[in-house]
Order: C-alpha cells, then structure tokens, then sequence
C-alpha cells in the first residue's frame, strides 16, 4: 500500500460507514477493480477509528449527557434516572447482539463472506428490504401515524435495532442500512433511525478497532501497509465521515432513502456481471 491508496481508502470509509451502501463492500469493489487486492477486515476495522471520532465530535452533546447521565446512575445507583441514563443502557443491551455474533462467526466474516458474490447478494437483498420498509413508512404516513423519536424508544426496540445491525456482520450489508431500515419497521422516523444507527455504533465499532489493532498489529504495521499508510487514512475517513453524516441527516429530513436503494441495486448487478465475465474475481 502506498500513499495515494491509504488516502482513497480513508475517503471511501468516510463516505461509505454512515451512507447505508456498506463500507466494507467498497472497501472490497473499488481496490479491486483498481487492482489494489483485498486491503483485508484487520485494516477496515482500524480506520473506522477514524469515523468513529467523527461520531464523537457530531454527537459531541448527546454523548456527554448519555455518558455523564449513566455515570451519575452508577454512582447513585439509580441506574434509569433519567431519558439519557435509559439511552446510554439501551444503546449497550442493543450492542450485545453484534458482539455475540461477531465473535462467533468471527473467521467468516473476515474470509468466506467477504466474497464479492455475497457482497453483491448483500447490496441488492438489503436494497430490496429497505424499500419494503420504505412502503411500511409512507403507508404509516397515508394514517398520519406518528413517527417515534429517540425519546419514544423502548427497550425492546433498541435490542430489535440492535440484532437488525448484528446483520451488517455480513459484508455488503451496511450498519447504517440495517439500522436504519430496522428504525423503519419500528416506526422511527428517518432521521431519528440514522441518529440512534450512528450512536449505536459506538461500541461495537470501537470494540472491533481495538481488538484487530491487537490481535493484527504485526501485519497492519508492515511493510505491506505501514503505520504512517494505516494513520493518514484513518484521519482522511474520520474528516470525510463527518460530512457524511451531516449530509445524511440532512437528507432523510426531506427524503427517503430510495437514492441508495437504487444505487445498491445498480451496484450489486454491476458486481455480479464483473463476476461472471471474469473481470473480477470473488476473493
């Protein structure tokens, strides 16, 4: 890996984790068609370092409160003493499931299911089940239903939210793209599913950074992709995640997310007709 490459890496994180077209599948399309070879799950999971932080500093004061809410219920043990405290331990219970699941399929989802062929079958199935939730959506609307808000949330529905994001363990399918469409089903509004998808992430996806940091230092900081390679493009993804995420939560104000579907349908039968022609192969 060379410079220029880490900084087009960094950039397709930053605009692919919070758009829900999957970062991991751009991650794996776009180095290939390039030539570049698998960049691999190890590098993917550390530069979300990167959009990690822009998570932190958009949400700056929601997460001061949830946090500084939750620590204050521990401390006097009073644990839901209030909306944030309630927040900060739905958004944990709603992280178990992906970590439950990322552990024990942990092997497959860094080799197998990176297959462009599951990827491609990610991008267009979820595509598909977001515009079936898309329909659930507007016909809520047709009853001038009201949509729920962060603090109509239950705690059932935040664990729901959180198996629908156990899902984006597969490659191609997208944290923001399950989430959001699992928000949908629900009965959250647009906006209101992609914030509480981002403030979800949060653990999970400092969890993964640290522990492949860990586990794959050795080969992150080789010759084959470098420290200073594997920094420069974490900070590019964490400057480009934070456009990205107030460009998304700008959009779903006004609009559905039918943009994306198109794009992940257009994208997984490009894919799959690379793959059949032999200009591209599955690993």
């Amino acid at each position: 890996m060379n410079l220029f490459q880490a900084i087009i890496l960094g950039i397709i994180q930053g605009l692919s984790e919070f758009l829900p077209i999957s970062s991991t599948a751009h991650l794996r399309i776009i180095p290939a068609l390039l030539g570049w070879g698998d960049p691999g799950a190890a590098f993917t999971a550390v530069i979300q370092f990167g959009t990690l932080v822009a998570v932190l500093i958009y949400f700056y004061n929601d997460i001061v409160h949830i946090t500084s809410a939750v620590i204050k219920g521990i401390a006097t043990r009073n644990f839901l003493h209030n909306r944030d405290a309630q927040l900060g331990w739905m958004i944990a219970a709603g992280t178990i499931p992906i970590v439950v699941f990322g552990l024990t399929f942990k092997h497959s989802i860094e080799t197998s299911l990176r297959s462009l062929y599951i990827i491609s079958a990610s991008m267009i199935l979820l595509a598909i089940v977001l515009t079936i939730a898309e329909m659930v959506t507007k016909k809520r609307a047709a009853r001038k239903e009201k949509l729920k808000s962060l603090d109509n949330l239950s705690w059932k529905e935040s664990i729901v939210i959180g198996l629908w994001q156990s899902l984006a363990l597969i490659p191609g399918s997208s944290r923001s793209g399950t989430t959001i469409t699992g928000g949908l089903f629900l009965g959250l509004d647009r906006e209101t599913a992609a914030r509480f998808s981002f403030l979800l992430s949060l653990p999970s996806v400092f969890a993964a950074g640290i522990l492949e940091l860990v586990k794959q230092r050795h080969e992150l900081l080789s010759i084959n992709i470098g420290a200073t390679n594997l920094i420069v493009s974490t900070i590019v993804s964490g400057i480009v995640g934070y456009a990205s995420i107030a460009f998304l939560l700008d959009y779903l104000k006004k609009h559905t997310t039918y943009l994306f579907i198109v794009y992940r349908i257009i994208v997984g039968i490009c894919l799959l007709y690379l793959l059949s022609t032999g200009v591209l192969q599955p690993l």
